[in-house]
């Protein structure tokens, strides 16, 4: 611990975002950097405390005491050497990790002023690229192959790691370009594509093989004797598969209206925007564009918050967010005390560009002219405690009205996929598994899966 005071005199310094009036103009991420001396500064303000919860609440152990002690130290190497021995993709973390570790941080509930963790991991892991800290390396191989399906931060965690092993890795990818949701979710201003491009250069030189644009057998039933699948009609065969397909299926909202033109999934805009800034090209009837639109955002988590930010950059006229539940409290939730995840208030980049933002909003009837929607008929409405324990009872409160809106974007969550009995040489892992959840823990599924694999391999 270089400076154990350094927490009494150094407070907490955020980098902060781009202005909203240059933000707004374009996709370039959102967030700054601090300088060399701040970064390290904040870094000394780590306690290095006895029991260190940020190394308990992260679902990959990250040793942000270790890590944060070198940093300060200007031993920027050794810094990122710890980093990665946890985490293999600090640069995707870095970006949009809620940072679990910085709500478990001693420093937070005593002051409420965190170590800056996440900006610190992404300082380091840019700095690794920059100064040549991320080198490739050449496993020996162990003569197993093993295909991953699915490319998003889950399959990334367990074909590299598995790679890293000695197996041969295939990575199967329905999309043309790997990443999952980090690249057709996540909005190029939280996180530029060209950082996940980055790494998967990195891993095809070490020996990971990508095909894209390609359906790995859904329905897995093409076993033979060895319970060895194959890919379509090839003759290729795998010792064990990992499972990574995430959660595809978005909650929808079947009320009356919903054929109506203008009614969307999220994921509909968030992934065909960024593809659009990837170079494809949509007819104007496949274009879903907020531009000059009165847009209403269903639901209030962070990909409806995405939602807010990419109708700003296309140019909507306004933006309503509604949340069918309560508004959370600022701050503080004494319902949700340590070592519970503080449900309070989150208050985006997206959200500080311009919107209106309602709770305990229930939506009844989507409402068009001629096929095309004008608007969405809501109700507000209360929560009352459900007398036999469990999901409190929703009851009418307000009166119907109409919000008026050209374009509606359901942000209301994933469905969990449901899987058949597979042999015992599938292994599935994130958020196929566990449903939707956060990227930090996806690829620390993937890890967790990797060594399963491993395990069973190993053992045969």
């Amino acid at each position: 611990m270089g400076n154990p005071k350094a927490f009494l005199t150094v407070p907490r310094k955020e980098a902060g975002y781009r202005p909203v009036h240059d933000r707004i103009h374009d996709f370039g991420e959102v967030e700054q950097t601090l300088n060399t001396r701040d970064r390290q500064e904040q870094a000394s303000r780590c306690m290095d405390c006895g029991v260190p919860f940020c190394h308990w609440a992260c679902p990959l152990g990250n040793k942000d005491p270790e890590w944060n002690d070198a940093l300060y130290r200007g031993e920027w190497e050794t810094a990122y050497k710890l980093l990665k021995k946890t985490n293999p993709f600090p640069e995707f973390t870095g970006r949009i990790c809620p940072a679990l570790c910085e709500k478990a941080c001693v420093l937070y509930h005593t002051t409420g002023e965190a170590v800056t963790n996440r900006e610190n991991e992404a300082a380091i892991a840019e700095r690794a690229f920059l100064e040549g800290y991320v080198t490739i390396e050449h496993p020996k191989r162990n003569g197993l192959r093993v295909a991953v399906v699915g490319s998003g931060p889950a399959g990334l965690a367990a074909a590299n790691a598995l790679n890293l092993m000695g197996y041969e890795v295939t990575v199967f990818e329905k999309n043309e370009a790997a990443g999952g949701l980090l690249r057709y979710g996540i909005p190029n201003f939280k996180l530029n594509k060209k950082i996940i491009d980055r790494r998967i250069s990195v891993m095809e030189q070490e020996g990971v093989t990508f095909r894209f644009n390609e359906e790995f057998a859904t329905a897995l039933s093409t076993i033979d004797d060895s319970s060895l699948f194959t890919f379509h009609s090839s003759l290729s065969d795998y010792d064990a598969v990992v499972i990574a397909t995430g959660t595809p299926v978005a909650r929808d909202l079947n009320i009356p209206g919903r054929e109506l033109k203008g009614v969307h999934l999220a994921l509909e805009l968030l992934s065909q925007q960024n593809r659009v800034l990837a170079g494809m090209e949509f007819s104007k009837d496949e274009r879903i564009t907020a531009k000059g639109k009165d847009v209403l955002v269903i639901g209030g988590g962070d990909t409806g918050s995405d939602c807010i930010g990419t109708a700003h950059r296309q140019g909507c006229k306004s933006v309503t967010q509604i949340e069918i539940m309560p508004k959370p409290p600022v701050g503080h939730n004494p319902a949700t005390p340590w070592p519970n995840w503080p449900v309070i208030l989150k208050t985006t980049s997206s959200h500080e560009e311009g919107c209106t933002r309602r709770w305990n909003i229930n939506t009844l009837e989507f409402l068009g002219e001629n096929g095309k929607l004008t608007g969405v008929k809501v109700q507000e409405i209360d929560w009352k405690p459900n007398p036999e324990g469990g999901r409190p009872i929703m009851v009418e409160k307000g009166k119907p009205e109409i919000i008026k809106a050209d374009l509606v974007l359901l942000a209301m969550g994933f469905l969990k996929p449901e899987h058949p009995e597979y042999p015992e040489n599938v292994f599935v892992c994130g958020d196929a598994a566990s449903g939707a959840s956060l990227v930090v823990r996806a690829i620390a599924s993937g890890l967790q899966t990797a060594k399963k694999v491993n395990e069973y391999l190993s053992k045969r």
